[in-house]
C-alpha cells in the first residue's frame, strides 16, 4: 500500500516522498485512516514502529487548512529528547505546509516557550511537568486544543507522571480527539485509557511486545570488569562503526564515557545529571558522526531516533524485559536492519533468562576470538556504591571537623587577645580624644 493511499493532503505526500518513504509502516497502515475519521485511537505501538508518523500525519492533514493561531493540537510525551525528535520530525513532515511547531520541556529558559503560548503555534509538544510549570501563567491557555496525543504512556506510568497527565487534562476541553500509544498496557494505563478515550479504535492489542523483526541479536558471555574492555575490542575490531551504548547508572555511564575516551574513542554520554544543552550537545554530535559512541541510561531509551543506526549494545542487562525491547528498538526502525549487542556477566544470567523468556527465544552466545576473558583489569571500572557513600561520608566529616577546629581557634584568639575600646586606647582620654587636641585643656 503506497502512502498515497490514505488520502493525505498533497503538501504532506510532498514532504514524505522527500523524506525517501514509499508505504507506510503496519502502525501508519492501522492507524491514519481512522484518525483521519475523527476516531479516537488505542495503539499498542513498540518503539521504532513509525507511531510518530501514525499520529501526526493525520492531525497535521486535519490543520492545513485550518486558520492559524490558535494552539488545536497537544502532544505529550515522557522526555525531552522524545519531545525535541517529534518536533523534528513534524517539521521534516510539515516543511511544504505553513503549520508551526514548538516544544514545551524543561531544563531551558521559559521565555521561547512562553512565547510560543502567547503566538499560538499549531501544535506543541510537551512534557507533563514544564506545560504545568507554565499553567501556572495566565498566558498558557489551551482551550482550543482539539487534538491530543499521549505518546509512550506507560513509560510516563513509569516515570510517576500519571498525576501530572490527569492535572494536564483539567486544562483541556473535553470535546476532543485523543491519539494514545503505549508500548504495553499495564493496568493504570488502561484505567486512562477509559477515562480518556470515546469508543476508540484498538490497534495491535493482542501483539506480544517483541523486538522488530529485523533486529540481529547476540549475547556476549564476559566477567562484569572486562565489559569496558571487551567493548573497546569491538569497536577496534570494526564490528561496530557507531554505537548507542546503555548503562544501569549515571555513574556508570560517566565512567565509560571517560574510559573509551581514554582508548582513543570519541564519546559522550546523555543522562538525567547532565544538562539540556549538554544533552543536546551530545547527541547532535552523534548523529553527525562527531561522536562514535553515545553512552546512555534508560532516559534516552524512547527518546533517540538515529537514522541509519546499526549497534545498540547493552553494557548492562537491563532488569525488565521492556527495557530491554525498548532499547533495541532504537536500531532497526521503520523496518530497517541492525544489532543489538548484550554483554551479559554471570551475575546477570537470571536478567538474561527473563528476556528470553519474554521474547520467546534463547539469544545465540558470541565468544570473541583472542580476546582474553581471563586478563586482568586495568583498573577497578567502578567504585562500588556503599564505598563511594562511605568515601562522601568521610569527606563531609573531615570538613565539619576542619571548620570545627578554626572556630576553636578563633574562639581561643578572642580570649587571650580581647578587643579594646576606642577609650581604652593608649594616650586617649575617655572620650577618645588625645589629651590636649580639640579644644580639650592643657
Amino acid at each position: 500500500m503506497p502512502f498515497s493511499s490514505l488520502k493525505l493532503h498533497p503538501d504532506l505526500l510532498k514532504g514524505i516522498k522527500e523524506l525517501g518513504f514509499t508505504r507506510p509502516t503496519p502502525i501508519q497502515q492501522a492507524a491514519i485512516p481512522p484518525a483521519l475519521a475523527g476516531r479516537d485511537i488505542l495503539a499498542c505501538a513498540m518503539t521504532g514502529s513509525g507511531k510518530t508518523a501514525a499520529f501526526l500525519l493525520p492531525i497535521l492533514h486535519r490543520l492545513i487548512d485550518r486558520p492559524r493561531g490558535v494552539t488545536r493540537a497537544l502532544v505529550l510525551t515522557p522526555t525531552r529528547e522524545l519531545a525535541a525528535q517529534i518536533l523534528e520530525d513534524l517539521n521534516d513532515l510539515a516543511v511544504h505546509t505553513p503549520i508551526t511547531g514548538a516544544a514545551v520541556f524543561g531544563g531551558v529558559g521559559m521565555g521561547p516557550q512562553e512565547h510560543a503560548f502567547r503566538s499560538g503555534v499549531d501544535l506543541l509538544v510537551a512534557t507533563p511537568g514544564r506545560l504545568l510549570d507554565h499553567f501556572k501563567a495566565p498566558y498558557a491557555k489551551l482551550t482550543g486544543v482539539e487534538y491530543l496525543v499521549l505518546d509512550e504512556a506507560d513509560r510516563m506510568l513509569d516515570m510517576g507522571f500519571l498525576p501530572d497527565i490527569r492535572r494536564v487534562l483539567r486544562h483541556l476541553p473535553q470535546k476532543r480527539q485523543t491519539l494514545f500509544f503505549s508500548a504495553t498496557m499495564p493496568a493504570p494505563i488502561v484505567t486512562l485509557t477509559r477515562e480518556m478515550l470515546r469508543n476508540p479504535e484498538a490497534i495491535q492489542l493482542d501483539r506480544k511486545p517483541a523486538p522488530a523483526v529485523g533486529i540481529t541479536q547476540a549475547v556476549y558471555p564476559v566477567p562484569q570488569e572486562l565489559k569496558s574492555a571487551l567493548l573497546v575490542a569491538l569497536l577496534q575490531r570494526g564490528e561496530m562503526q557507531e554505537a548507542l551504548v546503555f548503562t544501569r547508572t549515571k555513574h556508570r555511564a560517566n565512567r565509560l564515557a571517560e574510559y573509551l575516551a581514554r582508548h582513543g574513542i570519541k564519546a559522550e554520554r546523555i543522562h538525567g545529571n547532565r544538562s539540556q544543552p549538554q544533552r543536546t550537545e551530545a547527541l547532535a554530535g552523534f548523529k553527525s558522526g562527531k561522536y562514535r559512541v553515545l553512552v546512555a541510561t534508560d532516559i534516552a531509551a524512547r527518546g533517540i531516533d538515529v537514522e541509519a543506526l546499526g549497534h545498540v549494545v547493552n553494557f548492562d542487562v537491563p532488569m525488565a524485559a521492556d527495557d530491554y525491547i525498548h532499547r533495541v528498538g532504537r536500531t532497526a526502525r521503520a523496518e530497517a536492519t541492525g544489532d543489538a549487542f548484550t554483554l551479559v556477566s554471570p551475575e546477570e544470567e537470571g536478567e538474561l533468562r527473563s528476556i528470553e523468556r519474554a521474547v520467546g527465544k534463547r539469544l545465540p552466545r558470541v565468544t570473541v576470538p583472542d580476546f582474553d576473558y581471563r586478563a586482568r583489569p586495568e583498573a577497578r571500572f567502578e567504585v562500588p556504591l556503599a564505598e563511594r557513600i562511605a568515601a562522601i561520608r568521610a569527606k563531609k566529616a573531615e570538613d565539619r571537623a576542619r571548620s570545627q577546629a578554626k572556630a576553636a581557634r578563633h574562639a581561643a584568639q578572642g580570649a587571650t587577645h580581647p578587643s579594646r575600646q576606642p577609650s581604652e586606647r593608649p594616650g586617649r582620654g575617655r572620650d577618645g580624644r588625645r589629651p590636649g587636641k580639640g579644644g580639650s585643656p592643657r
